[in-house]
């Protein structure tokens, strides 16, 4: 492995670099994006069971203990109620734009490593074709064993490249529609939290007032 990796020439360098970072982010998004640390269950559990207004100061103690992402949502919800419908949705939207982007840190690392290492691995050719090349002006086409270096290197770093890229863009678009998906769950039990703060503020008798949707997205 070490005399392949040295057969490479010095682009092998930075694609080993770059595969360490991706490695490294593929197992931090894997601990990260764990469904049961992101919507924690006890949260949702204290949310579907709010009735009245006296229940919000429960959910506010268990996401007080339970600190993440939908947790701070869920707490600046609470603690902005009393805000007109309208102005409290597009505060919990900023908000919670804020708080998605520990759910999106380091996709874009993922996605420029597998974008760059197969152009770093064709690089790489381009540089070992030189020397063939280079070989063949000197000593002409009779050495065989002087030319291969340059091939070796060659087919090496294009290989490398693209055994990094592969799996990488693979990860980056798994890593991207898990953290949509935990963004969208995230919405769905926000809105039906802002849509109970607004029946307990308005009353019960203005009760069909409601919050249509929210996105924690960019628009």
């Amino acid at each position: 492995m070490l005399e392949v990796f040295i057969k490479g020439g010095w682009m092998m360098y930075p694609l080993a670099l770059s595969s360490i970072i991706a490695l490294a982010v593929v197992i931090e998004r894997l601990w990260a994006l764990r469904r049961k640390r992101i919507l924690n269950p006890e949260i949702i559990s204290v949310l579907e069971q709010i009735r009245r207004e006296e229940d919000l100061s429960m959910v506010s103690s268990v996401c007080q203990k339970l600190d993440g992402p939908f947790s701070r949502v869920v707490q600046s919800c609470i603690a902005n109620r009393d805000l007109e419908p309208e102005e409290l949705r597009v505060y919990i939207e900023d908000e919670g734009r804020q708080e998605v982007r520990d759910l999106e840190r380091g996709l874009g690392t993922l996605e420029t490593v597998a974008g760059v290492a197969p152009l770093m691995g064709l690089l790489g050719t381009v540089l070992g074709m030189i020397k063939v090349f280079n070989i063949i002006q000197t000593l002409g086409v009779g050495q065989a064993k002087a030319l291969s270096g340059g091939i070796s290197e060659a087919l090496i770093t294009t290989a490398t490249g693209l055994i990094i890229g592969i799996p990488t863009l693979v990860a980056y678009h798994y890593f991207s529609y898990r953290s949509q998906n935990l963004i969208l769950d995230m919405e769905k039990y926000v809105l039906t939290l802002l849509n109970k703060l607004v029946r307990f503020q308005r009353g019960k008798e203005a009760g069909s007032e409601k919050i249509e949707n929210v996105s924690f997205k960019e628009k």
